[in-house]
């Protein structure tokens, strides 16, 4: 029993210091301040919000069992991106894809340390830093696992302003962080733009089924804002419907940190894995922007590489902050958000390349 109570105790400790980080630090506070305050709800010994028929249990049931509420967040996410800074320069979709090579060399080390493999996949998206996919992902092949993956990939999404800008000083030079890119995008046709999302679902649902529900929410919102003709629906997917889910989503994953679940070694691994499958995406975008950067003569700034990972919007801002530090005259924010977008895209479909390659190697 004194046991239970100095773990309860703890993890009152886990969900303050996520409440202070979220108040005081201003780190991703729409995600943490609810997640804090939900671990101590889901704390509180003998409480009915945790039994069946109480709020935590119902909102578990309702928003994470059946995945609807990071698929409520991506409609709005959808409907908040802006595909044309990728439609324009296509060769930014290279970035995304490299941005998500670190989520499956973290798999084959999770795996070789010992984790199954529906575990090692649950643990290795979280290198996407996508909230919503680690939580879809992981709902469904490691559901015993929620919790410490979920919190894992909330806060290293709030850690991007403080992990990513060492390896992009580290692994680019100055010369190469001062390279201009002059945007000039060519123009994309209104009909391109409503086109990509309805081509990009049946394509992707075709070829990898397993992400068809995270890239149909995120293709609808992408519609409905760029059709122009159900503004009250876009603004409402966009603001109420991602605010009223990530609220509970985040209430419902703190509730899920209890003591007897959470305060294991296994917590510790998930945490250090899923650092290096960040550090790794980035990496790898990074490497290959300096290939294209070589290739093109020095016409790419290899640092958009690092905005292919998929912390939209911030990792594209993050990008053209770097670029400033060294030249305040250096443009490359649209070029970064092409890359964040082709990130963005290019997580789900890993999700969805994980969830189908454990399902057809489990059954």
């Amino acid at each position: 029993m004194m046991a239970l109570d100095f773990g309860i105790l703890l993890m009152f400790a886990v969900g303050g210091v996520l409440i202070y980080l979220a108040i005081a630090k201003e780190y991703e506070p729409t995600l943490l301040l609810p997640i804090g305050f939900g671990v101590l709800l889901g704390n509180l010994p003998n409480s009915p919000m945790n039994e069946p028929g109480g709020m935590l249990y119902l909102l578990n049931e309702f928003g994470i069992q059946t995945e609807l509420f990071p698929l409520f967040i991506f409609i709005g996410i959808g409907a908040m991106m802006d595909f044309r800074p990728l439609l324009s320069q296509p060769i930014f979709a290279l970035l995304g894809a490299a941005g998500q090579l670190g989520i499956f060399a973290t798999l084959l080390l999770a795996t070789v340390i010992g984790f199954p493999l529906n575990q090692a996949a649950s643990i290795a998206v979280i290198g996407a830093i996508d909230g919503p996919t680690s939580i879809y992902v992981s709902s469904l092949l490691a559901p015993e696992l929620l919790a410490p993956i979920a919190v894992t990939a909330y806060s290293y999404m709030s850690l991007v302003p403080i992990i990513q800008p060492p390896i992009m000083r580290l692994l680019t030079t100055r010369k190469e962080r001062r390279i201009r890119m002059a945007y000039a995008p060519r123009p994309v046709p209104r009909a391109a733009v409503i086109l990509f999302p309805i081509v990009v679902t049946v394509v992707i649902g075709l070829l990898v089924p397993q992400s068809a529900p995270l890239v149909a929410t995120l293709m609808i919102g992408s519609l409905m804002k760029e059709s122009g003709v159900v503004p009250q629906l876009a603004g409402a997917a966009s603001e109420t419907l991602t605010n009223i889910s990530t609220l509970f989503l985040g209430l419902t994953i703190g509730s899920l940190m209890q003591a007897e679940t959470f305060l294991q070694v296994d917590t510790l691994l998930i945490l250090l894995l899923g650092l290096g499958a960040f550090v790794l995406d980035t990496v790898a975008g990074l490497c290959f922007g300096k290939i294209l950067a070589l290739v093109t003569g020095g016409r790419i700034n290899p640092l958009v590489g690092a905005a292919g990972i998929s912390a939209f919007p911030m990792s594209g801002r993050l990008v053209q902050k770097v670029a400033q530090d060294e030249d305040f005259t250096n443009h490359v924010l649209m070029h970064a958000m092409g890359a964040n977008t082709a990130g963005q895209l290019g997580s789900v479909i890993a999700g969805g390349v994980l969830l189908t390659l454990v399902t057809n190697i489990l059954g």
